[in-house]
């Protein structure tokens, strides 16, 4: 199916969109619930005020974005880097200086 140069409000249930390609679209105000987006890829993406709540985020990679204002909370950090350097070490070394100080 295609559709191209329209406005339309879409209520897709247990549906295979695997395979899909959107292209210039504006999602603003979506929702995702219960959706399988393993291989999911962005580029050129506005996900200003962007929220994910009880998700495998395993394997995910974040370049080249603006993460001002971003918070991370209540996840498991095992394995994961910034820049490299281990974000468990980080808050090690962080909290070590915090009780010294």
């Amino acid at each position: 199916m295609q559709i191209h140069d329209s406005k339309h409000r879409l209520d897709v249930s247990r549906s295979n969109l695997a395979g899909s390609v959107f292209d210039d679209v504006n999602l603003s105000g979506a929702t995702f619930n219960n959706v399988n987006m393993s291989g999911w890829k962005a580029h050129d993406v506005n996900m200003s005020g962007f929220s994910v709540e009880n998700a495998n985020l395993s394997g995910m990679r974040v370049t080249k974005a603006n993460l001002s204002g971003a918070t991370i909370a209540d996840c498991s950090l095992d394995g994961m880097t910034i820049d490299g350097i281990a974000v468990t070490e980080l808050i090690r070394v962080y909290n070590a200086q915090k009780v010294q100080s």
